[in-house]
């Protein structure tokens, strides 16, 4: 399949895919390699690992293995939480790098804002970044003071903040604030593993455009401009999530999805991080 994803370009003039596979809980060896070749054959190209992950190997292989040429890959990776400070984190990053087996990065993110560490983080991100090991620089978890506290202690301003964001909990202040410091907002669990997927509203759009809930929810994604990574190793789902630049949600359509949100989060709150 021909990659008809489309790109967004970030501030720093680097391209990325407006879709991507994550890729957590999916398993080192046989069950990442098929699961990226899948995808690669429906026209993925941005890849979503961390080294919390466990399946840098698994992911590298598959891209090695792979006839889709390196430069038309966009993968990303993260330095963990017990990783975390200016020295470790160039080490930990050279372990991502020995799994991976890449000449270089596209992405490199901070997994959390681990209180007291994360600017010692940046800093060595940044350094890589200088170094030109890494293509762009960004975070995850972030919330809006953390960006604060960061955009006033940095040199380079992270490209990217990756967070938990779907119907539910639509983050609408952060991605504001992202909006006017020109940080790209991408989403992890974007379709909340599946747990709203009977909405009443969202099954009476995906009647509307022949669509399945699911695919409306990563359209909503990409027309507010977020930049979803949804995680399947079915490769049924891998191409129906795939399938979603083929039709335009309507505003009031929009209006409607937006209107499900209820700030819930299913994952951890940044300012309450214990792991």
């Amino acid at each position: 399949m021909a990659n008809n994803f489309g790109k967004i370009k970030l501030h720093n003039g680097v391209e990325m895919p407006v879709l991507g596979l994550g890729v957590y809980k999916v398993e080192d060896g046989t069950q990442i390699e098929e699961t990226i070749h899948s995808a690669l054959d429906f026209g993925y190209r941005l890849i979503d690992t961390a080294s919390f992950y466990e399946n840098e190997e698994g992911v590298g292989r598959a891209i090695r293995n792979s006839s889709v040429p390196r430069e038309e890959l966009f993968i990303t990776t993260k330095v963990w939480n017990s990783e975390q400070g200016y020295e470790n984190t160039l080490r930990a990053f050279d372990q991502s790098m020995e799994k991976l087996e890449l000449d270089y990065l596209d992405l490199y993110l901070v997994h959390w804002p681990v209180k007291g560490m994360y600017l010692e983080t940046w800093r060595a991100l940044e350094k890589l970044y200088q170094d030109g090991k890494v293509k762009a620089i960004g975070v995850s978890n972030f919330k809006t003071h953390h960006l604060k506290d960061l955009l006033s202690n940095c040199q380079e301003r992270p490209v990217i903040n990756q967070v938990e964001l779907h119907p539910l909990l639509l983050q609408a202040e952060l991605r504001n604030f992202c909006s006017q410091q020109d940080i790209v907002v991408e989403a992890w669990s974007p379709l909340s593993r599946g747990r709203f997927l009977d909405e009443p509203i969202l099954r009476s759009i995906a009647e509307r455009h022949g669509k399945t809930p699911a695919q409306i929810i990563l359209r909503w994604h990409l027309q507010h401009e977020i930049i979803p990574i949804p995680k399947s190793i079915t490769p049924s789902r891998l191409k129906e999530n795939a399938e979603v630049f083929d039709f335009q949600l309507s505003q009031q359509e929009m209006a409607e999805i937006d209107g499900l949100n209820k700030n819930q989060r299913f994952g951890a709150d940044p300012d309450h991080i214990d792991f």
